[in-house]
């Protein structure tokens, strides 16, 4: 069983076997079947799994080190064990007896999406859930999904105690989803991101959740914002992704002679000091997010809840490496010239795939003006980082 001293490692030696097949994930729109099985077997859907139920229940660096060393490989397999990993994350949160039925064994991988915009109707024993969820990244090679749902008690909404709208997450057997091929993108294309329904599901009560709840595993892992620290494992494959576009303009620049010049590309001043750029955006990025999720983790290991600061950094933090590694790849791609407009480039799909993972609303620019607000002294209950407090307001 792969363990968290040994993840990074079960993780890179993989880089071969990806490698191999990085045109067929690309094709397919999915990891192909020897991937997937190589994944699963080294355990790396499940690092976040409790150790309760077969789980690695590894640290958040080592989460952030695996996706990034399997995204610096290929961009939508590191997505695919990301996402992976943040849905592994739920085992701590969900009834111990959801959580034994859905994450008890080495095969289990679990896809789904935050945005409540399914519906549950409350029925005997647990809901009747109705609902189409874009963006399912893994729903293809999944074995269990989650859709999120606004909660009715007959033809009303359910209210909380605040007088909102309850959500819940449901979990479902993926072989009960309808996958609808929707996945016909520019970047990231191996994760098959379809969108998938159901109707008139039945899902009994113990598979329902959400974030207000206290997480039922012990341990510090489960006591962290689950949104905040996601958006950290979300930069980490952008990290990925940029270190191997830096890596393939390495390699051009050693053999490439631009027109009009009778020196490789690696003797030019330009291309020094646009890697040298790279270089430093990308390093800069990493160690300003990993700096954070330490500080983070150390809070927890203490058991204290993350301060407002703390949860804004790791939202801030995330921002910052991923839309650095977002200039880093620009960088790279512009200096290996025409070379890197070809299918054939690595660079052409790291552009795409970077593009792709900086749409994510948990890196997007917006979180900057949110930033502002915490370092101003803003309300921050009136935030949209409110949502990691484990109040009951719906990611957006």
């Amino acid at each position: 069983m792969t363990t968290p001293s040994t993840a990074v490692e079960a993780a890179q030696a993989l880089a071969p076997l990806i490698r191999e097949h990085a045109d067929a994930i690309e094709r397919e729109r999915c990891l192909p079947e020897p991937v997937l099985r190589a994944l699963t077997e080294a355990d790396l859907f499940r690092l976040l799994v409790p150790k309760a139920f077969g789980g690695a229940e590894a640290d958040p660096l080592t989460v952030c080190r695996v996706v990034e060393a399997v995204s610096k490989v290929d961009g939508a397999t590191g997505w695919c064990v990301m996402i992976g990993n943040c849905n592994a994350h739920f085992a701590g949160l969900l009834p111990a007896e959801a959580a034994r039925e859905i994450y008890t064994g080495p095969e289990v991988v679990v896809a789904g999406a935050f945005r409540p915009t399914g519906v549950a109707r409350v029925v005997d024993g647990g809901y009747s859930v109705t609902g189409r969820w874009p963006l399912g990244s893994g729903i293809v090679h999944s074995t269990w999904a989650l859709g999120a749902c606004v909660v009715q008690d007959g033809d009303q909404p359910r209210l909380t105690a605040s007088g909102r709208p309850e959500f819940r997450f449901m979990f479902f057997p993926k072989a009960h989803t309808e996958v609808v091929d929707t996945w016909h993108v520019a970047g990231l294309r191996g994760t098959g991101s379809h969108d998938y329904q159901v109707s008139d599901l039945f899902v009994p009560a113990h598979r329902a959740f959400w974030f207000s709840e206290e997480p039922v595993q012990p341990g510090p892992l489960y006591t962290l914002p689950a949104i905040a620290i996601f958006a950290a494992y979300i930069a980490c494959v952008s990290l990925g992704i940029a270190r191997h576009a830096v890596d393939a303009f390495k390699e051009l620049a050693a053999v490439k002679t631009p027109t009009r010049s009778t020196t490789v590309l690696r003797e030019k001043p330009v291309a020094q000091a646009q890697i040298g750029e790279a270089e430093g955006l990308l390093r800069a990025g990493r160690a300003f997010l990993f700096e954070t999720i330490e500080a983070a983790w150390q809070a927890a290991l203490e058991g204290r809840r993350l301060t407002w600061e703390q949860r804004g950094l790791l939202w801030l933090a995330a921002t910052q490496a991923a839309g650095q590694a977002s200039q880093a790849v620009d960088l790279m791609f512009r200096a290996g010239g025409a070379s890197s407009i070809y299918a054939t480039s690595p660079l052409e799909r790291c552009l795409r795939d970077i593009r792709t993972a900086a749409q994510h609303i948990t890196v997007t620019p917006t979180n900057y003006e949110i930033a502002g607000q915490l370092f101003l002294g803003a309300d921050m209950e009136n935030t949209s980082w409110a949502f990691d407090s484990r109040n009951d307001a719906p990611p957006s």
